[in-house]
């Protein structure tokens, strides 16, 4: 179903592909947007047991998308540094594919953002439940069920 990498030789263990999906600061998700242009947008995120979450607003053009049509890729930059003298760019990142859904549970949407807490805010967890407290009713917390996760690196690497 989904495509195996035409450099395999620069495919990252699976031990790789899950470090940098718990670590990575910044992921990307795309879906299919306003009349059916792609619509990638970064974001901050959480990862836990083959499942992406992150937060947004109850509107906008990302949570639009997601409602009308579930499938998502997601994509995480470990590594990038641009190698001028070598005209090449040495990296690390993953892609992902799944399907995204609002999170209607209450106890996992709580979950969820406190990982986000812990993963961003370490040292400011109580402060962090009031702010979750207070913006309860105006978020939406979405989950990305994965489906197909490959990382890649550059040949520098190797």
């Amino acid at each position: 179903m989904f495509r195996e990498m035409r450099r395999s030789k620069q495919l990252l263990p699976e031990t790789d592909t899950n470090e940098i999906l718990e670590n990575g600061t910044t992921g990307i998700v795309s879906v299919l947007g306003d009349e059916e242009y792609p619509y990638g947008v970064p974001i901050n995120y959480a990862y836990e047991n083959n499942t992406v979450y992150f937060h947004c607003s109850k509107a906008g053009h990302k949570i639009d998308a997601i409602r009308k049509h579930d499938k998502v890729s997601f994509t995480v930059i470990a590594s990038d540094l641009v190698a001028p003298e070598e005209f090449t760019t040495h990296f690390k990142s993953i892609i992902a594919f799944g399907r995204a859904s609002v999170v209607e549970n209450d106890d996992v949407k709580l979950h969820a953002m406190r990982l986000l807490n812990q993963k961003y805010s370490p040292d400011f967890m109580e402060s962090g439940e009031e702010s979750i407290r207070q913006a309860w009713n105006a978020l939406e917390v979405v989950q990305i069920e994965l489906e197909h996760v490959s990382g890649k690196q550059s040949k520098a690497f190797l």
